[in-house]
């Protein structure tokens, strides 16, 4: 067992950094893949550069005048070539026509290309093209900078009044002493201001001055099964209003991202929709346009993040979660955070949770559990890992019952504290 410990009360005391970089962590408890939190975050380089005013100057000299000046024979060398090089195509050019000619016995032949006229109909209602165009309108670009660099992201708006929400890892860097813009879908651009955010969870929510702005329908993601068909919309990037789709590969998908101090613990919904840098914090639509999830997460298998892009493994985070952080962060500026009352070994060769330390009076103690539990189970799924019963834990309610099952098989229900 790891010295290291993992407390559900104190996210600071999280899994060690492997090296990577801070937005590559693991997908479920031993996964090889490196997760990349989908923001497009580059540093602005600026150059000067000036334009050669030789390059223009002057005509073509003469021969006498060339041999006067040596230095001349070079560009009239190139022009010899570029006028060869036209030419060149001229000839080609009649080569083509006579062969043209030739294979049409002489005359020359008119042919009709039958073109459909542009199809200006209404798209029926539930096509992936008109539910972009109702969703859409709703989706807005962030860009959060500073004088290191920027941050571009995309949001969505839940209330007509101007509250967004989006990652918080789109605007984390942003948030004191930096500007945030947000870009509505017909170019109207506005500053923002951060309401509330929270790495434990990786949402964010924003407040622009605008009024009878269009909103998102919120769906419920408890109702997402397998295969039902999604479409993703944000600005990967930085291509605003780019619209692609696919289906629900997996529910329940642990996910960890972030970097040892702002460590998120996604259960996410899995898709095969590409999500590209710039597209976190967009919304993932179902088949009646209702937002389902919170694009905030990809899988890659290249170390390097300027290389990173969709393999067809996004992530996003459940609605219904959302949903709750957002309300939290709306009325309080801040969302709370289920716990146990439990600090877990990490890093450790055994199936399932292992309990190192607990709090006294807490949630477990009064439970019953007891220091060397393992924990196997969670509400009837398996846990192969510490950061997988954090995940399942932070995605109930404070207040919530959750049974857990230790791999001695004896069962223990546990009412959920806050912090």
């Amino acid at each position: 067992m790891s010295d290291e410990k993992l407390s559900d009360e104190n996210m600071n005391d999280q899994n060690q950094s492997d090296g990577n970089t801070s937005n590559e962590n693991t997908l479920g408890s031993n996964q090889d893949w490196h997760i990349q939190q989908s923001a497009d975050v580059h540093t602005e380089v600026h150059a000067d550069s000036s334009a050669s005013e030789d390059a223009t100057a002057g005509q073509l000299q003469t021969e006498s005048e060339t041999q006067a000046k040596p230095e001349v024979k070079a560009k009239r060398g190139i022009a010899a070539v570029l006028i060869a090089g036209m030419l060149g195509g001229a000839i080609g050019s009649a080569g083509t026509f006579y062969a043209f000619g030739a294979l049409n016995n002489g005359k020359l032949t008119t042919v009709d290309l039958n073109q459909s006229a542009a199809d200006s109909s209404t798209r029926p209602d539930g096509s992936i093209a008109a539910l972009a165009a109702a969703v859409t309108p709703a989706v807005v670009s962030i860009d959060a900078s500073n004088k290191l660099g920027s941050a571009t992201g995309t949001g969505f708006i839940i209330d007509s009044n101007g509250y967004i929400v989006t990652n918080n890892h789109v605007i984390a860097d942003a948030v004191y002493h930096s500007t945030i813009t947000v870009t509505l879908a017909d170019g109207q651009e506005f500053l923002a201001k951060v309401v509330g955010h929270t790495s434990e969870y990786d949402i964010a929510v924003l407040k622009i001055q605008a009024t009878g702005l269009p909103v998102v329908e919120l769906g419920n993601s408890d109702g997402v099964v397998v295969g039902d068909t999604v479409i993703a919309i944000g600005s990967p990037l930085g291509l605003q209003s780019t619209v692609t789709s696919g289906i629900i590969s997996a529910l329940d998908r642990p996910v960890t991202t972030g970097n040892n101090d702002e460590l998120s613990f996604i259960d996410a919904l899995q898709t095969d929709a590409a999500i590209n840098p710039g597209n976190s914090g967009g919304p993932l639509i179902d088949a009646k346009g209702r937002v389902i999830g919170v694009n905030s997460a990809i899988a890659t298998n290249t170390n390097n993040q300027s290389e990173a892009g969709s393999i067809g493994l996004g992530f996003a985070i459940p609605i219904n979660l959302v949903t709750r952080i957002a309300q939290e962060i709306i009325d309080t500026g801040e969302a709370t955070v289920p716990i146990m009352g439990i600090e877990l070994a990490i890093q450790t060769k055994v199936e399932g949770a292992v309990i190192q330390g607990i709090t006294k009076g807490g949630p477990a103690a009064k439970s019953g559990l007891k220091v060397g539990d393992v924990i196997v189970k969670a509400n009837g799924r398996t846990i192969h890992s510490d950061s997988e019963l954090v995940i399942v834990i932070r995605s109930q309610n404070p207040g919530d019952v959750v049974e857990v099952e230790t791999d001695a098989g004896k069962t223990y229900k546990i009412t959920l504290g806050s912090k």
